[in-house]
């Protein structure tokens, strides 16, 4: 009989894969932040990392880092045929596995997310510059990219956040009898 697996089960394990593998929240968080402040001054920390735990909450989010994460630890221990085995562990130019399981977990969050993700992707910003280096050490294929989709869904609920709380603090000031929906 099939196992049916708890969303608990899956966040938990998704949450431990990224720690294991050196990835923090703070420093998704950090990216976030270093995407939004230009837009956002008085921006602070704690919503970066509120938006960065909100996204780690969605399933499809949780999915792809298994996957993507499974993938990078198979690589690491020889234990995937080739060619994919040599396609991963050297992060090939022309794969684009990577990007499109990490572009997919971003859809749900708009176009900024997405146009967000691409910059990540060709800027290698923060946490995801350090997960890109190909030389020795553990292989990241998919991590960096997952990073960058976190970073940019995370990023682009927060700005649809503020411009949220933007708009009722205006309603608020022209209608102080405004009810907020």
């Amino acid at each position: 009989m099939m196992r049916k697996v708890h969303s608990n089960e899956v966040k938990m394990a998704a949450m431990t894969r990224l720690k294991e593998r050196g990835v923090t929240i703070e420093a998704i968080a950090e990216i976030v932040y270093q995407m939004q402040v230009p837009y956002t001054p008085d921006l602070k920390m704690e919503a970066c990392v509120e938006s960065v735990l909100a996204v780690l909450n969605k399933r499809e989010i949780q999915h792809a880092i298994l996957v993507g994460i499974e993938l990078d630890m198979l690589a690491e221990k020889n234990m995937l045929s080739e060619p994919l085995l040599s396609l991963i562990r050297n992060d090939e130019g022309l794969f684009g596995c990577d990007e499109t399981l990490a572009l997919g977990s971003v859809f749900g969050y708009g176009s900024i997310a997405v146009t967000t993700f691409g910059h990540l992707d060709k800027h290698k910003i923060g946490l995801i510059k350090q997960l890109d280096t190909k030389k020795g050490g553990p292989v990241h294929t998919f991590m960096d990219d997952l990073v960058a989709s976190i970073a940019a869904a995370a990023s682009s609920r927060l700005a649809h956040r503020i411009r949220d709380e933007e708009e009722q603090q205006e309603a608020m000031e022209k209608d102080p009898n405004h009810q907020v929906s």
